[in-house]
């Protein structure tokens, strides 16, 4: 009886061992699962530094934080950007492919069509790429399929509306200079879109084409060679690369501009009108989080901006010599002093 005791004894502490060496693994599994790492890849063509790649990962990136995500903690950013060298779009895409994010934002047509290409698995969402399913993007907005969803920038559709608003600006606008890129299929619906408003305003399209920084030379000499009474910027993430030069080329030949974001009114522009950037980052920032908890990108219809935000500049004007009709003034939701 005596060793049959001793041998339960010694199998008790046996077992004892065994559970206690095998609790601090369950209690470490328990603990990554309750704290995953979310790791989001953003792809961009223009550079880190570009004030419009600058406000869109930033203002997804502040969304995301009112969702509960805190980066450096339980949220990671690998950020890629090609400099304006569009060339190196599929090699930045296979660096987020190997670094195995969970989604990648993709910034403009270019990258979303890089990150199309570059993988069918990982989900992509993505913003300011113009109408998806017109650049092939998706089939339907309402059920994109595949890997892809995000939010649509209606730029086509503004295009007229913002040649309107220059044009009740100056009225006797005839010619209208503008600026878009030949290899971005987003751009290229904003012309043709511009093209058929200015034959019901009764204005002549200027098209100036660039496709790299060495084109804006050409482009700012045509206009030069013959300044036009207006110019209608089509801003991209290549297009922003030279927005001072085009303030100082507008205030040096007094022609009024317009722009498609308010943060380049308040910087010298004359005036903008565009979709609200904060509910555009919100929307990108409400569908990555959609994912991460398990939703499908086929499944999320691609989003539209509801708010639209008109910006006038009156230092700028006066700088011009123009005077803004008081109707255009009601109108806008920020007038600049």
């Amino acid at each position: 009886m005596k060793k049959r005791a001793e041998k339960m004894r010694v199998r008790s502490i046996f077992l004892a061992l065994i559970t206690c060496a095998a609790l601090p693994v369950a209690i470490g599994a328990g603990a990554q699962a309750a704290g995953k790492l979310h790791r989001i890849g953003f792809l961009s063509v223009g550079t880190g530094s570009s004030p419009l790649v600058t406000a869109t990962k930033d203002g997804f990136v502040h969304a995301l934080s009112g969702r509960g995500y805190a980066l450096g903690s339980d949220l990671v950013i690998e950020s890629r950007f090609a400099e304006a060298e569009k060339t190196r779009l599929p090699a930045l895409v296979k660096e987020l492919v190997d670094s195995r994010v969970d989604v990648i934002v993709a910034q403009g047509y270019l990258a979303a069509r890089a990150a199309k290409d570059g993988t069918a698995t990982i989900p992509i969402v993505v913003s300011d790429a113009g109408d998806p399913v017109e650049t092939g993007l998706i089939q339907r907005l309402n059920h994109p399929g595949g890997n892809i969803t995000g939010v649509s920038d209606l730029s086509a559709e503004l295009s007229a509306k913002r040649l309107q608003l220059l044009k009740s600006t100056v009225p006797g606008l005839k010619r209208v200079a503008m600026l878009w890129d030949t290899d971005d299929l987003g751009m290229t619906a904003r012309l043709m879109s511009a093209r058929s408003a200015v034959s019901t305003l009764g204005v002549e399209l200027q098209s100036l084409y660039v496709r790299n920084p060495d084109d804006f030379e050409k482009a700012f000499a045509a206009m030069k060679s013959d300044v036009p009474d207006g110019i209608f910027t089509v801003t991209d993430v290549l297009t922003i690369q030279s927005w001072k030069r085009l303030f100082e080329f507008a205030a040096r030949h007094r022609v009024p501009a317009i722009y498609e974001f308010g943060f380049l009114a308040r910087d010298g522009g004359l005036m903008s009108y565009g979709p609200d950037g904060k509910e555009t980052n919100q929307r990108i920032a409400d569908l990555v989080d959609r994912i991460l908890k398990g939703a499908k990108p086929a499944d999320l219809p691609f989003e539209q901006p509801t708010r639209f935000r008109f910006v006038i500049n009156l230092k700028t004007a006066k700088a011009l010599g123009l005077a803004i009709p008081q109707e255009l003034l009601l109108r806008a939701d920020e007038v600049i002093e």
